[in-house]
C-alpha cells in the first residue's frame, strides 16, 4: 500500500506540476498573460455574473400569440381560397383554436373541402415522428358547416420553429450590442436563455430584446378625419393606431401593408445633414425598392405611416417618388434609441412576443465586492483550518496541509480546463471543501493512531490505516456526490455552480488522500525512520474515551422528537421568509451615492409608486438597502414595470447594484423543482446505503438525514433568515454532510459485527462511536471553521447559506451519534442482542467480546 514505484512517482509529480501550471494563470491579471509567450497556459475560470456583474434574462414565448397568428392566417386563406374558387360563405369567424365558415350552398359543401385541402395538409417537420405533421384538422360533422381546429402537435410545431427563429434574431440582436461572449440558448420548449456579462445597461438589453420589432410602411387614410373614425367606426380595410409620443398622437392607417422590415437589407444609425438630427437609414432589397418605388410614385402628396409593433414612428409626406431603395425614419430620436432601432431592425423581426419571466442582474462594484469577500474567508479559513490539522497532528498535519494546498490548486486548475463558470456559491463550495477536504485525511490518521495503539509497529500501522480508511472515505464520500449531482441536474446559475465546485472538491478530496498524501507519508517514513509516530501539540479526545451514548438514547430521541414536531408545527403555522425565487417579486439592492441611505425616505418614496407590498431595509454597511417588492397581479410584464418604476423613483441618488426579478411562472417552477430534488436525493442515498450495508442502516441514515433537514427548515423560520435557492442547496449539502458523517460511524458498526459476534448491540454501537468520536470532532471543527470564516467574511449575499450550512453541520454531527445509532436497536440489527445488559463491564479500556 505504501510502495510506489519510479514511474508511479513521476507520474503523480507530474499531475501536481500540470495542477499548479493550469491554476498558476489565476493568479495575475488578463494584460500581464497578453505579455507572456504563447505557450504558456493563459486560461482563467470563467466568472459568473454575480462576480463580474452583468445580466442574465430568461425569456417565454408566449404559444398563444401564436396560435392567434395561425387562426389570422387560416382566416385570410379561407376568405382567399373561396373566392377564387367562386364558393359562396358567411359566418367566417375565429375563436379560440377553431375558425369556423359556413357554406351557403349545400351542393357546394364537396367543392369548398376540395378548395380548403391545403390548410389540412400535413407539413414537413424533421422532429416529429414520420417527418410531418398535420396542423389543422377538420369538423365537417354539422351540414354547411366547416370547422378548422389548430391540433396539439400543430402548435408545439408551431412554437418549436418560432423559437428557433427567435434564437437567431435574439442572438443577433445580443451581438450587435458589442458585448463580449454572451450566452443565447433554448432552454425548453417555449424559452430563451440570455447571459450577458460585464454588462453596463441592462435596461437597454430587456428594452431591445423586448420588442417584436415588426416593421411596416403602411399609407395614412386620408379620406375622413383621424376623429371621426374616433368617434364612429373606422372605414373598412383601415384602423386606427397611435404614434409613440406623450401623449400618443392617433392615425387612420390603411391595413395593407406595402413593404415590411422583411425586405430590409440594412439599417444604421445616422444624422440627418439638414437638421443633424439622429435618423435610421435603411436600404431595401431589390423586391422591396420595386414596391417601395411604385408606392411612392402612385400616391405623390399623400402621407404614408413607418410603423413599428404597431406604433406610428413617423407618418411623412411623400413629396416625390422614392426610387432608390433606401430612405430615412425621423422621429425624436436620441443618438442611443436611433441605435437600437437600427439594430432591431438588422436582426429582424421576432414571430412572437417574447416575455421577460426571470431577470438576475449584478453591478460590476457589487461583482468586485463579493470576490474580495470570498478571497478574504477563503484565506481565513484556510488559515484557520492549516493552523487546526498542525495542532491536532503535528508533523502529519502539515503534511495534510500540504496535500490540502495541492487539492484547492486542483479544483481551481480542473474548473479552468473544463470552463466551468465560478460563482459567489461556488467561492463558497472551494471554502466549505477545503474544511471537507482534511476529513479523508483525518480518518486516515484515525486509523493510523488506532492500529498503533493496538500494538502494530509505525510502518503496518499506517499502512493498514490507508487500506482500512479507503472503503469509508469512497462510501462518505459518494453519498456527498449524489446530493451534489442532484443539486446540479435541478439547479440554475450560481447554485448549478456551487454544485459543480463542490462536486470536483469531493473527486479531488479522494484523489489527494490516497495518491499525494500517501506518496509524501512514504517518503517519509523511507528518509526518517520513525520509531514512533509524530506527536500532535494538543490532543482534542483521549484514547479509550468510553461515553455511554446509548445509555441517553431515549433522552435523545424524545428531544429530537419535541423538536422535529416543534420545527413541523412552526412550519406549517409561521409564514416562512421565502425569497422571491420561491414566491416570485422583485428584489433590488442599491447603494446611496451620498454616505448613509436614508430608509424611510426611501420607504416613503416607493409607498407612493402604488407598487403593492414593499420591504425596506439595510443590508450589510449603512448606506446598502435591499428593496423587497411582491408579486404583481398583473403577470410578468407588470413585474418589469415595477423595476422601471423604482429605477426612475431612486437611481439620482442610488447606485444599482443587483437586480432580481422573478414571475410567478418561474417561482413556481423553482418550488417544485426544489421538492423534488430532495426527494431524488434522499432516494438515491436510500439505495446505495441499501446496496452497501443492510435496510436496517440504509432507513436509519435516511431518519436521521431528514431529521437534519426538518430542523434546518425550522431554523430558517425561528430566525427569519430568507429561504432562496441558495438556501435550497445548503439543505442538500447538508443531506451529503450528515451521510458523510453517518456512513462512518456505520462502516466502524459493521466492521464491530464481524468482530465482536456476540456483543451486545448497544454495547457495541457505543464502542463504534467511541472509536471514531476524535474523526466526528475533528472534522467538524475543520468544517465550521471554514463556514465561520464564510459566515463572518463571506458577505451578506451569501450569509443564509453559510448560517444554514454552519447549523446543519453541528445537527449532522448531533444526529449520526444520538439519531442515526440508536435506530440499529430500534430495527433490531442483532436481534439475540439488541436487549441485552447495555451497561457490559469494559476491560482495558476496550469492550469485551462475549
Amino acid at each position: 500500500m505504501l510502495y510506489f514505484s519510479r514511474f508511479k512517482m513521476i507520474l503523480i509529480w507530474l499531475a501536481v506540476a500540470a495542477t499548479v501550471i493550469l491554476a498558476a494563470p489565476n493568479l495575475f491579471s488578463a494584460s500581464t498573460l497578453a505579455q507572456l509567450p504563447n505557450w504558456v497556459p493563459k486560461r482563467q475560470m470563467t466568472l459568473g455574473l454575480d462576480l463580474q456583474g452583468g445580466s442574465h434574462i430568461l425569456l417565454r414565448m408566449d404559444p398563444n400569440d401564436l396560435t392567434k397568428d395561425r387562426l389570422e392566417t387560416t382566416r385570410d386563406q379561407i376568405r382567399t381560397l373561396l373566392r377564387d374558387a367562386k364558393i359562396g360563405y358567411t359566418g367566417l369567424a375565429g375563436s379560440g383554436r377553431t375558425v369556423q365558415v359556413r357554406i351557403t350552398d349545400p351542393g357546394q359543401v364537396d367543392a369548398a373541402k376540395t378548395a380548403l385541402k391545403t390548410l389540412t395538409d400535413p407539413v414537413a417537420a424533421g422532429l416529429f415522428s414520420g417527418g410531418s405533421v398535420q396542423e389543422m384538422s377538420l369538423d365537417d360533422s354539422e351540414p354547411g358547416l366547416l370547422k378548422f381546429t389548430v391540433t396539439d402537435a400543430g402548435i408545439k410545431y408551431r412554437t418549436s420553429t418560432a423559437l428557433a427563429q427567435s434564437l437567431e434574431v435574439v442572438e443577433r440582436r445580443v451581438n450587435e450590442l458589442g458585448t463580449t461572449e454572451p450566452i443565447v440558448q433554448r432552454q425548453g420548449d417555449d424559452r430563451i436563455l440570455v447571459q450577458v456579462p460585464g454588462l453596463q445597461d441592462p435596461q437597454r438589453l430587456k428594452d431591445i430584446l423586448g420588442q417584436t420589432a415588426k416593421l411596416t410602411f403602411q399609407m395614412v387614410d386620408q379620406s375622413m378625419p383621424v376623429q371621426d373614425a374616433l368617434n364612429g367606426r373606422p372605414p373598412a380595410g383601415s384602423s386606427v393606431l397611435y404614434s409613440q409620443d406623450d401623449p400618443p398622437v392617433p392615425y387612420l392607417i390603411e391595413n395593407r401593408v406595402i413593404v415590411s422590415g422583411e425586405n430590409l437589407v440594412d439599417a444604421q444609425a445616422t444624422y440627418n445633414s439638414q437638421t443633424n438630427e439622429p435618423v435610421v437609414s435603411f436600404t431595401f432589397d431589390s423586391k422591396g425598392a420595386a414596391r417601395f418605388g411604385q408606392a411612392t410614385s402612385q400616391n405623390v402628396g399623400k402621407l404614408f405611416a413607418i410603423i413599428l409593433d404597431n406604433q406610428v414612428i413617423s407618418a411623412p409626406q411623400i413629396r416625390e417618388p422614392i426610387l432608390g431603395g433606401s430612405g430615412q425614419i425621423s422621429g425624436n430620436f436620441t443618438a442611443d434609441s436611433a441605435n437600437d432601432l437600427a439594430v432591431l431592425l438588422r436582426a429582424g423581426a421576432l414571430p412572437a412576443t417574447l416575455t421577460v419571466i426571470e431577470e438576475r442582474t449584478v453591478g460590476p462594484g457589487l461583482g468586485e465586492d463579493s470576490i474580495h469577500a470570498g478571497k478574504v474567508a477563503g484565506v481565513i479559513g484556510s488559515i484557520l483550518v492549516v493552523v487546526f490539522m498542525f495542532v491536532a497532528y503535528g508533523f502529519l498535519g502539515f503534511i495534510a496541509n500540504i496535500a490540502l494546498a495541492v487539492h484547492v490548486a486542483m479544483i481551481i486548475a480542473l474548473l479552468s480546463l473544463l470552463g466551468a463558470t465560478l460563482t459567489l456559491p461556488g467561492i463558497a463550495g472551494i471554502v466549505l471543501t477545503i474544511g471537507m477536504a482534511v476529513d479523508s485525511n483525518v480518518l486516515i490518521y484515525e486509523r493510523i493512531r488506532e492500529e498503533r495503539r493496538n500494538g502494530r509497529s509505525v510502518i503496518q500501522a499506517i499502512d493498514t490505516g490507508f487500506s482500512k480508511a479507503l472503503a469509508t472515505i469512497v462510501d462518505s464520500n459518494v453519498t456527498s456526490l449524489i446530493a451534489t449531482v442532484v443539486l446540479f441536474w435541478l439547479g440554475t446559475g450560481p447554485v448549478k455552480g456551487f454544485a459543480v465546485t463542490f462536486a470536483i472538491g469531493i473527486l479531488t478530496t479522494v484523489f489527494t488522500a490516497f495518491t499525494f498524501t500517501r506518496l509524501l507519508v512514504s517518503i517519509w517514513l523511507r528518509r526518517a525512520r520513525p520509531k514512533e509516530l509524530p506527536r500532535a501539540p494538543v490532543t482534542f479526545v483521549p484514547p479509550g474515551t468510553r461515553i455511554p451514548f446509548m445509555g441517553i438514547r431515549r433522552w435523545t430521541f424524545a428531544l429530537s422528537s419535541v423538536l422535529s414536531i416543534l420545527a413541523v408545527v412552526l412550519f406549517m403555522t409561521v409564514d416562512i421568509n421565502y425569497g422571491i425565487d420561491f414566491k416570485g417579486g422583485s428584489l433590488i439592492e442599491v447603494q446611496s451615492k451620498d454616505g448613509t441611505a436614508d430608509i424611510a425616505d426611501i420607504r416613503s418614496r416607493l409607498s407612493e409608486l402604488n407598487i403593492g407590498e414593499v420591504q425596506v431595509q439595510q443590508f450589510g454597511d449603512p448606506n446598502d438597502v435591499l428593496i423587497r417588492v411582491g408579486t404583481q397581479e398583473g403577470g410578468e410584464n407588470a413585474e418589469q414595470t415595477v423595476i422601471d418604476k423604482v429605477r426612475g423613483e431612486l437611481q439620482d441618488h442610488y447606485e444599482f447594484r443587483r437586480v432580481e426579478v422573478v414571475g410567478p411562472t418561474v417561482s413556481g417552477e423553482l418550488a417544485k423543482q426544489g421538492t423534488i430534488a430532495m426527494l431524488i436525493a434522499l432516494l438515491g442515498i436510500l439505495i446505495y446505503v441499501w446496496f452497501r450495508f443492510e435496510w436496517q442502516f440504509a432507513v436509519g441514515a435516511i431518519i436521521a438525514t431528514v431529521h437534519d433537514v426538518v430542523m434546518t427548515i425550522g431554523f430558517f423560520v425561528i430566525t427569519g433568515l430568507e429561504f432562496n435557492q441558495s438556501s435550497l442547496a445548503a439543505i442538500l449539502t447538508i443531506i451529503g454532510y450528515s451521510l458523510n458523517d453517518t456512513i462512518v460511524v456505520y462502516d466502524r458498526v459493521r466492521e464491530d459485527l464481524r468482530k465482536y459476534k456476540r456483543m451486545p448491540l448497544p454495547l457495541l454501537l457505543n464502542n463504534a462511536i467511541n472509536e471514531t468520536l476524535s474523526r466526528t470532532t475533528l472534522t467538524s471543527v475543520t468544517t465550521m471553521l471554514a463556514l465561520l470564516a464564510l459566515v463572518l467574511f463571506g458577505g451578506e449575499v451569501i450569509r443564509s447559506f453559510t448560517l444554514a450550512m454552519l447549523f446543519g453541520v453541528v445537527f449532522g454531527t448531533y444526529s449520526s451519534i444520538f439519531i442515526a445509532a440508536p435506530l440499529l436497536i430500534l430495527f433490531k440489527l442483532r436481534p439475540q442482542a439488541a436487549t441485552a445488559d447495555e451497561e457490559k463491564p469494559v476491560s482495558g479500556g476496550k469492550a469485551v467480546a462475549t
